[in-house]
């Protein structure tokens, strides 16, 4: 079931693909944008269930449940396809590739290129300023962040850092329904936290009617994401790591993510 929302004159739609992936049709003033192509079929529908016709494909990064759909997608619309430049190599051929710091798109549907490795070295996000919309594939997911795979602990907080600075209005858009999972190891960092534990009983029950969960303002992340809250006293104090830098306590809480 494929999931409307409306984000100022943006046109989003929630596309669940194989078992867990998400991708994301925006609706824009330049025409309707792919985010990632995980499976070609859902896409397909949602399309033209909505009169729509395929503009250009955006991929975040080169993994291939984010990229699997390129090609049947791009025969079926004759669309040209963007990724990351550093990831040129392992994605399908690109029509553009993109760099960090590089913009497109006009009014609502202007878009920003962020940098945000840690999942993959050349990892992307695309964040809409003016739509207040940001696109975060398996960087920052809902209540987690993307397992480490090709970067550092480090690298990945600094680009947390850098999603997490963007005003909290934003809607995030993440890759993954791993919401649930991700809630209950939360609850092993913060299990007092009053604002996740009435997320979780949210999340629960969101995925017991089948809605997706991984649509959320940042604010929300902000209050309830460990992978965000490295820094907050109260979980450097729970953690034994009063002393430790903000990435060293990120580091043990991935690690403990990792074993979970």
């Amino acid at each position: 079931m494929t999931m409307p929302s409306e984000t100022q004159s943006l046109d989003i739609v929630t596309v669940p693909c194989l078992s867990d992936n998400y991708a994301y049709l925006v609706n824009g003033p330049d025409g309707v944008a792919l985010i990632d192509a995980p499976e070609a079929g859902p896409i397909v529908d949602a399309l033209e269930s909505r009169g729509w016709s395929l503009g250009v494909i955006m991929l975040t990064h080169h993994h291939h449940d984010h990229t699997g759909a390129v090609a049947e997608l791009r025969e079926k619309y004759d669309c040209p396809v963007m990724g990351p430049r550093a990831e040129e190599a392992k994605l399908p051929p690109l029509s553009m590739a993109l760099d960090p710091g590089f913009s497109g798109g006009s009014g609502a549907g202007h878009c920003d290129v962020i940098a945000v490795p840690g999942h993959t070295l050349g990892h992307i996000a695309f964040h809409y300023p003016k739509a207040g919309a940001v696109f975060t594939a398996d960087s920052l997911m809902a209540l987690g962040c993307g397992r480490i795979f090709e970067g550092t602990p480090d690298m990945m907080w600094e680009s947390l850092s850098k999603l997490a600075a963007l005003p909290p209005e934003t809607m995030v858009y993440s890759g993954h329904e791993y919401t649930k999972a991700n809630a209950a190891f939360a609850l092993t960092i913060e299990p007092d936290n009053p604002r996740l534990i009435s997320r979780v009983t949210a999340v629960d029950a969101a995925r017991a009617d089948g809605r997706p969960t991984a649509q959320v303002p940042l604010s929300e992340e902000l209050h309830t994401n460990p992978f965000l809250r490295a820094g907050v006293p109260g979980v450097k104090r729970s953690l034994g790591m009063e002393t430790a830098t903000d990435a060293e306590v990120f580091a043990e809480i991935r690690g403990r993510k990792d074993r979970f």
